[in-house]
Formats: C-alpha cells, sequence, structure tokens
C-alpha cells in the first residue's frame, strides 16, 4: 500500500473527522521499545499494523512523527520513571502540533495505566501487551474525543483478552533472514521476584497451526532462521486440528520441515519445563543450534526457594549436562540477580560455583530490585548495596572471563554463519552469525546474504569475531530482496 494512493480511503474508514485524518494518515511512527525480544516481536507487530490501517511509516526522531509509542519493560527497577521522564520530553512535541498522538503500551502501562493517564494527561492510548492489535482503533477513539471535547481523552486498554491479537496483527513480514516467532504469551510461575505474569497475564499457546503458518510465510520471504519466543517457551503446549495438544519439540520438528528454515532458537525457557522430549530435541534435530539460554537466578537451593522457582540447582546441572551429552558443544547463556532479599555470603558463593562448574558462555546479571505487587517487595532486604555491588562485580568479571574464553576457543575452528547483512566496519565485508549468537565478520560480498557460509574464525574481539570463509556451500541461493535488488 502506498501512503498517497491510499489515503483517501483510510480517511475514509476512520471513525474520526476528515480534518484529523488527514493530519495523520501517511505521517511518520517513532517507537521507542524496551525491554525483552518479546516487546521487540510486539513492536514490529505494531509497526506493520499501523502501516496497514493509517498508512504510517516507521522514522528515526520525535520530530519527523505523527505518532510516538513506547513500548515499556518493568522487570528492572525505575522502569516507571524512564517512562515519565520520556513523556516530559514529549509533551512539548506534542502541543506544538496537537494532531500529534501519544501511546504508552508493554508491561508499564499494563501495570500503571491509571497513574500514567493522572501524572501525563496528554497521553492518547494507554494499552498492554494483549491488547496491542486494538491500537488502530483506540488511536481513531482517542483523535475522535479531541475533536469532539476539544482536548485529549485518554483511551485505556490494558485487559488480558489471551491469545486474540494474533487473530488481528498484519500479515507476517520480515526484512531480514532471522525471524522472531511469538508461540505463547504470558506466565505461570509466579516467581516471587518477578511482575510478568501481572502485566502479561498466565501462560496462553498458540494454536500449532497459526504458528507453522506464520513460519511458513516468512519462510516465503526468505527467512532461513526463527527463535521461537515466550516468556517460558518450553512450557508451550499447543492445540492441534485433530484436537491433540503440541509441546514445544513437536513444534520444532514441524517447523524443520518447512522449506527454507534450516535454523531454529528458543528463548526464554524454565528449568522446570525442560522435558526430555525437548531435551532430545537437540539430537534428533539438526536444525536447533547448540546454544541455550535457561536461566536460573541463584546457584543457592535457599534462595531458589525464596525465588519459588521449585527446582534445586542439582537438577538444574543434571539438565544442562544430559543436553551437553548431546550437544558437547553447547553454548549455554542464563540470568543472574544478585542481593536477592535475605542472601548472604555462602548464598553468593554458591552461585560462584555453579557458574565456575558450568561454563556459560553469555548471560545477564543484575542486582534485585523490588517490583511492586510482588511478594518478594515485602521480604526484609539487610544486604548493604555495596556489598550487593560487590558482589554483582565478580560474578560478571567471571562471566566477561568466560565469554571471553568461548570467543577465543573458537580460533581456528570453522563455524557455519547465517549472512544476514553489510558489516557495519565496511562495505567490503559481511556479517553473520553463528549458532552460539556471535557475529562475524569477513570479507564477502552482497550475495551471500541469505546463505549459510562456512567462515574460519582467526580473531576474537570483545563483541564480536572475525575470519575468513572457506567454503560457499549454498552459492546462488541469495536472497537480494532484503535490499530491495
Amino acid at each position: 500500500m502506498t501512503q498517497t494512493s491510499s489515503a483517501e480511503s483510510l480517511i475514509n474508514d476512520l471513525a474520526i473527522p476528515t480534518d484529523l485524518a488527514k493530519s495523520l494518515v501517511g505521517g511518520g511512527l517513532l517507537i521507542k521499545t524496551y525491554g525483552c525480544q518479546m516487546n521487540e516481536y510486539d513492536s514490529e507487530k505494531m509497526a506493520n499494523l499501523l502501516e496497514n490501517t493509517h498508512g504510517l511509516r516507521l522514522v528515526d526522531s520525535a520530530e519527523e512523527a505523527d505518532v510516538v509509542l513506547m513500548n515499556t519493560c518493568s522487570v528492572r527497577e525505575k522502569a516507571q520513571e524512564k517512562v515519565f521522564d520520556e513523556l516530559g520530553k514529549w509533551k512539548k512535541w506534542k502541543a506544538e502540533k496537537p494532531h500529534r498522538v501519544i501511546g504508552v503500551g508493554g508491561c508499564v502501562a499494563s501495570q500503571e495505566g491509571k497513574v500514567i493517564r493522572k501524572r501525563a494527561p496528554y497521553v492518547d492510548v494507554i494499552f498492554g501487551p494483549q491488547t496491542l492489535h486494538r491500537l488502530p482503533a483506540m488511536i481513531n477513539d482517542a483523535l475522535g474525543t479531541r475533536s469532539v471535547h476539544g482536548k485529549a481523552k485518554a483511551v485505556i486498554d490494558i485487559s488480558f483478552p489471551e491469545i486474540e491479537k494474533f487473530d488481528h496483527l498484519a500479515k507476517p513480514e520480515s526484512s531480514g533472514v532471522s525471524a522472531f516467532v511469538s508461540v505463547m504469551e504470558g506466565c505461570s510461575k509466579y516467581c516471587t521476584f518477578c511482575v510478568v505474569p501481572y502485566t502479561r497475564g498466565e501462560e496462553v499457546s498458540r494454536p500449532f497451526d497459526d504458528v507453522l503458518a506464520e513460519v511458513r510465510a516468512l519462510a516465503a520471504q526468505g527467512v532461513r532462521e526463527v527463535n521461537l519466543l515466550g516468556q517460558n517457551v518450553n512450557a508451550y503446549r499447543g492445540k492441534m486440528a485433530d484436537g491433540d495438544v503440541a509441546d514445544l519439540a513437536l513444534l520444532m520438528q514441524a517447523v524443520r520441515n518447512i522449506e527454507g528454515i534450516d535454523r531454529i532458537r528458543f528463548t526464554t525457557s524454565h528449568p522446570n519445563e525442560m522435558s526430555n522430549n525437548i531435551i532430545n530435541a537437540y539430537a534428533e534435530l539438526p536444525e536447533l543450534v547448540s546454544h541455550l539460554h535457561l536461566p536460573i537466578q541463584s546457584g543457592s537451593d535457599r534462595i531458589l526457594a525464596l525465588m519459588k522457582r521449585n527446582h534445586l540447582a542439582l537438577e538444574y546441572k543434571s539438565i544442562i549436562r544430559k543436553v551437553r551429552a548431546h550437544r558437547p558443544n553447547l553454548s549455554l547463556s542464563g540470568d543472574f540477580i544478585i542481593g536477592f532479599p535475605g542472601e548472604t555470603q555462602a548464598d553468593f558463593e554458591a552461585t560462584m560455583k555453579l557458574v565456575e562448574e558450568l561454563k556459560y558462555d553469555r548471560s545477564f546479571s543484575f542486582i534485585y530490585s523490588p517490583r511492586p505487587g510482588t511478594p518478594a517487595a515485602s521480604l526484609p532486604d539487610d544486604v548493604p548495596m555495596d556489598v550487593k555491588k560487590q558482589r554483582l562485580y565478580a560474578l560478571q568479571e567471571l562471566l566477561n572471563q568466560q565469554t571471553l574464553a568461548h570467543s577465543e576457543a573458537l580460533i581456528g575452528t570453522v563455524q557455519r554463519v547465517l549472512v544476514e547483512r553489510l558489516s557495519r566496519k565496511s562495505d567490503r565485508e559481511m556479517a553473520g552469525r553463528t549458532e552460539c549468537n556471535r557475529v562475524v565478520n569477513f570479507v564477502g560480498d552482497i550475495d551471500m546474504i541469505g546463505t549459510f557460509v562456512d567462515v574460519k574464525i582467526h580473531e576474537a574481539l570483545t563483541n564480536s569475531l572475525r575470519g575468513e570463509v572457506v567454503a560457499t556451500p549454498e552459492a546462488g541461493l541469495a536472497t537480494p530482496q532484503f535490499y530491495g535488488l
């Protein structure tokens, strides 16, 4: 759809006055995304949806935009204040051109919708992760209200209509050779530190055939790698056409059979959902990468119990051993929370011991921050902040050493790399990713994009690798449509 030729029909479809419609249709859209890959996926869907319904095009700055959206995350401390800091910058922007629209979505919106409206009355729409598909109608309603009353009146929808949103989003589109595919929403684990069940709802899986239809559509556009997403993606239980229920292992088996898909990832996972079927998939599915992101949060059984993780460190380590029996070169990543209320030095040392034993690749680690409404927020916290910072520093030093060791161990090896784009370093170089998600830069040409090449690694840098192509087994299978060629 072009922005000019379809403008009149778009205006006619909008339930808002023509003057306001004309000021919005075909305008610019800025989306600021915070947090996890689920939010990145949701932001991409918002952009596609608003392009189809309002002709909006993505822009790089608020000055170019007619609609600005913030897709928020409430996992970390001070998330709410970051939202209001950004909204403060947009207040003057909107005052200059009243037709402009401000929207706040995501987990902070879900948790603090009424507070946002009270503190920032110039916000037009407030929506949750499960209602982003209603965004076009919400924008129309906000503009219609503004026309009648002469001022904005926020339209708020932070309900949990389960899986409904996937039936109303735009058709899958990809601008690259790798794509995210959300297979489930929400979380039912209720860890004491986590706000996700309260902001995204409980676990709901997309129907099996719906997921496969999206993957097929992406494969038809040249996508070679899919990353299956969920708050606890390995808890996937999708209904099948015959009434049976598919788990993640069966879903990945079906995805691998889709023509064009040659690499599969999944994130993020919970140890309690790492079934034997999923573990065995590492032996049975060559398309499944030798990488696993499996958060544990702490190596102390006492802290794990306080977190309501419902597993022991020994059980977690057993899972890793089983997967590595199938994939000895497994790249393991995880999440760690340091300074959870009541954490002792012995608890921290248990975490360090676990990390030393399992030899993580890349991981995420944070100082515990209480989230409003979660059980852990009311626990007495007698760990001084300077102690928490010292512990975090020690853990991150160890994790960084392990990451460097993994990178250096790749020197001299030949890695299968999916070529994604031109390198940011040089227009003579290409960039792609290994199975362990390392970016590799190497001399090549644009015809390689969309193909797998074999690259011999000769240098490990801080955030990437360098190498040289030693084989191009898929020469002639390039996908130049990603560059408009």
